[in-house]
């Protein structure tokens, strides 16, 4: 009877941190590692970044400044932030810094790292001693927990119903570097035990044996191994968490990009690869979010998008949030193209209180018109699509029942200078909405789309155009037998730039027809400006 009480609260908890998730729409920002080491940072730095037009703040719980001595807390920091938010009318994502931050201890206090007995350290296969606390330690697990709890039991007494703080983060981008997973004494004696059932069920592996024996003994099969181990020791922070304050958790991981191999990127973090060893190993947690500042952003982040998405035979489930993105010019496009194309939880530029204002001016843009495309139920149960373009993707082609919508970045027309002076093109994106057949909301910026059926797609002549616009003599066509036209076109009806008030009715401002729509060829935004266009269409022959 005990077990299925267990049972049933753990699935009522699940069932309502889901639908927290699902009511959150996260326009957020972190903040730099050192932004809210003081009271008069967080005063400073909050009400900047509600300026900014941020709905949520990424702000750094350090172990080190909250327990400075053993088993003595100080929560100044924390209390400040969520009163400064509260005031400022902000949500905040506390972050913990617990006994790793960007796989190093550079957090944890100084009473744990001088006590390297206590508290030991994962060594590389040359012995090489690391800063890094080896998560095979139940000492490290358990004075990491201790505070953490501390922290969970705080945060639940001083914001009881989850107004201010609304999510939360265990440790920062766990991993081994220098190594593909820790040679201590401890973890080799882990090594060398068979690999836990669990796993093995969860991974529809039927072998038995140590690690080496199912899995190899290569850097990815070294890789496994410590995923699994960080997997488990982070269930033990997040069902402490649970059952204390039952808020959304994640992880988040930095990326294995530019080639590397495990340990040359942080080995064993909750990445997309691993999704089903942390899956297996973390069920509490909410989220495995990726850390992007690498190229191929739409990349990173389908990888993470994961709907149910089958993966050695389990069903991962994993709605996309971006807690950390380079912030620069092209943040905002990619911020409306994550919520157009993934339905995100969230999107959130790392450093946002050290950037220039124009890095942070696309984030505020994109953020006021993601505010109002949320408003009322205007998107309840809609489909939506992401554009994201540079130099080298400029174009993607999209049929929806019909309707084919050719999408392009705006300097794929011919009359911008900046499209040819040599300059590298700022990303164009944006978030389409169906609203209904032939009905459609445009968000975004430095995007052109035009409107077909597919039997006129299928015919369309493909034409070079000079820089007026039409069709430069003698090239009104190339590599197409001219015959006759058959099947019905689309027109546009209109092209209204609109606003959406706090009920989610749309506010006409101006009709784009003439030279804004190319006498009726398509719906463009230019780069540089930031608007929602309504596309009403009709079908002619």
């Amino acid at each position: 009877m005990k077990r299925l009480i267990t049972i049933a609260i753990s699935l009522i908890l699940a069932i309502c941190v889901n639908a927290q998730l699902q009511g959150l729409h996260i326009l957020g920002g972190e903040l730099s590692n050192s932004a809210a080491t003081s009271v008069d940072d967080i005063d400073e730095v909050l009400p900047r970044m509600k300026a900014l037009g941020l709905n949520t703040v990424l702000v750094p719980v350090y172990w080190e400044l909250m327990e400075p001595v053993e088993g003595q807390m100080d929560f100044t920091l924390v209390d400040r932030t969520i009163d400064v938010a509260r005031e400022q009318e902000l949500k905040i994502v506390p972050l913990w810094f617990g006994a790793w931050k960007n796989s190093m201890s550079c957090y944890a206090p100084a009473w744990f790292k001088r006590d390297v007995k206590r508290f030991p350290r994962a060594v590389t296969a040359e012995r090489k001693p690391l800063e890094i606390a080896s998560c095979f330690s139940d000492n490290v697990l358990q004075a990491d927990l201790k505070a953490f709890s501390a922290l969970m039991r705080h945060i639940a007494e001083k914001d009881p119903q989850r107004e201010v703080a609304i999510m939360l983060q265990i440790e920062n981008e766990i991993g081994m570097l220098e190594s593909a997973r820790d040679h201590s004494p401890l973890a080799e004696k882990a090594y060398r035990q068979p690999v836990p059932q669990a796993l093995l069920k969860a991974l529809g592996i039927k072998k038995q044996g140590t690690w080496s024996e199912v899995f190899g003994s290569d850097d990815y099969a070294d890789e496994k191994f410590m995923a699994w181990h960080y997997a488990c020791y982070v269930e033990h922070l997040a069902k402490a968490a649970r059952q204390i304050h039952d808020m959304p958790l994640y992880v988040n991981a930095a990326m294995n990009s530019r080639g590397r191999k495990p340990g040359e990127y942080p080995s064993a973090g909750p990445l997309a690869h691993l999704a089903d060893i942390w899956k297996a190993g973390a069920p509490t947690i909410d989220i495995l979010a990726p850390d992007i500042y690498d190229t191929g952003f739409k990349s990173w982040a389908s990888q993470y998008a994961m709907p149910l998405r089958p993966q050695n035979g389990v069903k991962i489930e994993n709605r996309l949030f971006i807690p950390e993105s380079r912030c620069c010019e092209n943040s905002g496009v990619r911020a409306l193209y994550v919520f157009g194309e993934h339905q995100a939880l969230g999107f959130s530029p790392f450093a946002i209180d050290q950037a220039s204002p124009k890095e942070t001016e696309s984030v505020t843009q994109a953020y006021a018109l993601l505010k109002q495309m949320e408003k009322g139920d205007l998107l309840n149960g809609k489909s939506s699509w992401g554009f994201l373009f540079d130099q080298e993707d400029q174009e993607r082609i999209i049929d929806d029942e019909g309707v084919v919508m050719t999408c392009r970045h705006y300097f794929t027309l011919p009359w911008d200078a900046r499209a040819t002076d040599g300059s590298v093109w700022p990303e164009g994106g944006a978030m389409l909405v169906r609203l209904g057949k032939y009905d459609y909301l445009l968000a975004g910026s430095g995007v052109v789309i035009d409107f077909k059926t597919r039997t006129e797609k299928q015919q369309s002549e493909q034409k070079k155009l000079g820089e007026d616009g039409f069709a430069e003599a003698g090239n009104s066509t190339f590599n197409v037998q001219r015959s006759t036209f058959n099947g019905k076109r689309l027109g546009l009806l209109s092209v209204d730039e609109v606003a959406i008030d706090n009920r989610g009715r749309m506010q006409y401002l101006r009709r784009h027809n003439g030279d804004q729509s190319h006498q009726g060829r398509h719906a463009r935004i230019s780069v540089g400006e930031w608007k929602i266009l309504h596309i009403q269409l009709y079908e002619y022959e």
